[in-house]
């Protein structure tokens, strides 16, 4: 072997234990750039124990006990029957909340009653009379976690827990008033009403209206003459303003914004016909019947009530003033849905509560139906559709004195303000005939 590959052998030796001598001491080869990973080759955390997971704890719903204080006894009366009915369809339709009452409740009984309910649970107390509610408000402070309430018949003082309310019933009046013009043969409808109020010129306007608008539709006159009682409840004289206006004002068609059911007794005996309010008087009571009342209208308060309830239910705070109308509504246990107010009879309602007895034409029964459609819509108020002229009659209120007769206090198409049409409206409208 020559000197050269010997000299090349023994380089190729030496490389050679080198290369043994590193993989010996661990040494690695230099590493190739690995594929990227796939899902199914991507590293997976380690498993963690599992537990059951935790159960949610229901909270059960609040408890809401609704407390009304009716100024009158509530069987065979309309104003309080309808107040009593709304709070039992509440309590009926939530299992959480139970309603509970007092009949005949005075304003100096209304705080003592008050504190007894709420002793019971109460945490809504309401008072369905102004003159009877209003002293309500002199404990609001006292219990802050109680929503107090009262019907507005004009003020509208509130507290942060002192509701005040009142249904749109005017809407449904404009609906009999259109019924009342069709009925009348003589042009002559009377009105028993209780006392010149805010509330009581309010819904007559409502009535006047329709009556006005049934007349201008069938090329008729007719005139509407009222006299008042000087009460909400005294049957003696209610009847003896009833025959009066039959016997010595030929009245044919007769209503009443007071709350005995002589003038529907009157109504009877005479054979002319009655237009209720309130109630369902033939469906709910079964007074009289639609040989008699030709249509009356019905007051659904728990629209109202519902909407404290909710209130009270979510920890929001009530709505101070509550207005509502035909576009809102409460849906009863069985699924009903009814709106605040609406026309009835006998269990019917809308056209199909007009009596089969009675004469009303057909563009009257198609008016009825639109404009019914309209308000439980929102798109129309008769109220806002009409202008308002006074009649220069009324009551003057403080800073407030009854309009000159033919003043036109309000343009047609503009629509007045809830506080307005709940505590100013002080006069009658042009057309009404106030009898001494």
């Amino acid at each position: 072997m020559s000197k050269h590959h010997l000299s090349k052998l023994l380089v190729v030796l030496l490389f050679a234990a080198l290369a043994m001598t590193v993989v010996a001491c661990g040494g690695q080869q230099a590493a190739t750039k690995a594929p990227e990973p796939t899902k199914a080759m991507e590293e997976k955390p380690a498993e963690q124990p599992t537990t059951a997971p935790a159960k949610e704890e229901k909270t059960a719903p609040q408890k809401i006990t609704l407390a009304i204080e009716h100024f009158s006894v509530i069987e065979g009366t309309t104003w309080s029957g309808a107040h009593d009915r709304a709070g039992k369809r509440i309590a009926e339709k939530y299992p959480n909340v139970e309603y509970i009452y007092r009949e005949e409740v005075g304003p100096d009984s209304t705080v003592p009653f008050a504190e007894e309910l709420i002793s019971e649970g109460a945490n809504i107390v309401a008072g369905n009379a102004e003159f009877m509610g209003l002293p309500l408000k002199d404990i609001a402070d006292k219990y802050p976690d109680v929503t107090f309430a009262s019907v507005i018949a004009s003020d509208l003082t509130t507290k942060p827990n002192f509701v005040r309310y009142f249904p749109r019933q005017y809407q449904a009046l404009y609906l009999e008033g259109l019924v009342a013009a069709a009925l009348t043969k003589t042009g002559n409808i009377g009105v028993v009403s209780a006392f010149p109020s805010v509330q009581v010129i309010r819904r007559q306007a409502g009535f006047t209206l329709g009556v006005q608008d049934g007349a201008k539709l069938l090329n008729k006159d007719v005139k509407i003459y009222v006299k008042y009682v000087g009460d909400w409840y005294n049957p003696a004289e209610e009847s003896e303003i009833a025959k009066t206006l039959i016997d010595q004002y030929k009245v044919d068609v007769i209503t009443q914004q007071s709350d005995s059911g002589s003038p529907l007794d009157v109504a009877t005996k005479a054979g002319i016909w009655y237009v209720g309010k309130d109630m369902d008087i033939v469906g709910e009571y079964g007074w009289s019947s639609t040989d008699t009342v030709a249509i009356s209208f019905d007051t659904r308060w728990e629209v109202i009530y519902d909407s404290m309830v909710q209130a009270k239910m979510e920890g929001n705070p009530p709505e101070l003033i509550m207005y509502p109308g035909m576009e809102s509504t409460f849906t009863l246990a069985d699924g009903t849905v009814e709106p605040t107010v609406d026309i009835m009879n006998d269990g019917k309602v809308g056209v199909d509560a007009i009596s089969p007895k009675a004469d009303v034409p057909q563009e009257i029964k198609d008016l009825v139906a639109q404009r019914r459609e309209q308000m439980m819509k929102g798109e129309w108020d008769p109220f806002t559709d009409h202008a308002f002229v006074s009649n220069g009659t009324g009551l003057d209120l403080e800073g407030n004195p009854v309009p000159e007769k033919g003043k036109e206090v309000k343009p047609a198409g503009e629509e007045p303000t809830a506080e307005w049409l709940l505590s100013q409206f002080n006069f009658d409208l042009e057309g009404i005939t106030i009898l001494e």
